[in-house]
């Protein structure tokens, strides 16, 4: 069924929101009428983006590390209790580690994975039944990556969490649509976007600091990378919004990532080696 949310006096709740894409989007989400809901493991963070949303606008702040089902489900129980009800959810938080997949550490896989993967997982387990439960539109915003739609050397780890995180949004569209459920989908894949995504190991539990050793030097290629994007964390989030109100589902802001989208399809189905499209 076709999905259309009106997005004023909705609640959104937003984690990742201490910073980068989810810091705009919940800034654009307040500028468009909406109370909002952050959510982020990065207490400052989330006090500065507060700070920015302006007197006039309902909020909430919620320590959250989405990589925990339990705080997860604290942060939808905060959620409900101080306003009834969530509209538009956005599973935003990520982090990322870089270097050769024969490099990568255990704790590379269970830090990356349990924050971009996982913390999704968890969003819809306790998010989305409650959702359907209080009836009405809803949209579900996954924040994948370009990553999620390509394979990126030197970056295996982040690429197999946001492919995951892409056919877990297909998969949760397709059985919504099914249900007939009037929530939406969409999955946000952005190429290189100046954030702090990779300095993500700031905020690295310290059980889980066995690092790869070749990180740093990849870290510093994917920093220059991000730091030339040319879309900003507000174009990206202004465009996510708008692509909710038209109840679209890809959200690829970076147009020439499609075209390398269509080189892999093609090496697919033309049972050729992969060509490594990567800058």
């Amino acid at each position: 069924m076709e999905v259309s949310l009106l997005v004023e006096g909705k609640v959104a709740v937003v984690t990742g929101a201490g910073s980068g894409i989810g810091r705009e989007l919940a800034l654009e989400c307040a500028r468009q009428g909406m109370k909002v809901v952050l959510a982020d493991v990065d207490g400052p963070g989330m006090e500065e983006t507060t700070g920015q949303l302006g007197p006039d606008v309902e909020s909430m702040s919620v320590p959250c590390d989405v990589a925990s089902a339990d705080q997860v489900e604290h942060l939808a129980l905060a959620t409900y209790d101080r306003f009834g009800a969530a509209h538009l959810l956005f599973n935003n938080a990520g982090v990322a580690v870089s270097g050769p997949i024969w490099t990568t550490t255990l704790e590379d896989w269970q830090w990356t994975l349990g924050v971009n993967l996982m913390g999704v997982v968890h969003g819809i387990r306790s998010f989305v039944p409650r959702m359907l439960k209080q009836g009405g539109a809803a949209h579900v915003v996954n924040t994948a990556s370009a990553a999620g739609l390509l394979s990126v050397p030197g970056s295996s780890v982040y690429c197999v969490s946001k492919h995951g995180v892409v056919t877990m949004s297909e998969c949760l569209n397709h059985e919504l649509r099914r249900a007939n459920s009037p929530i939406g989908v969409s999955v946000l894949c952005p190429a290189f976007v100046p954030t702090r995504i990779a300095d993500a190991e700031r905020n690295r539990p310290a059980e889980l600091a066995a690092a790869n050793p070749h990180n740093a030097q990849y870290r510093q290629m994917v920093r220059k990378a991000v730091e030339s994007g040319r879309i900003s964390a507000a174009e990206v989030a202004a465009m996510t919004l708008e692509a909710v109100k038209g109840d679209r589902f890809y959200v690829l802001p970076h147009k020439k990532i499609r075209d390398h989208v269509e080189t892999r399809l093609q090496d697919i189905v033309q049972d050729r080696q992969p060509t490594d499209v990567s800058p």
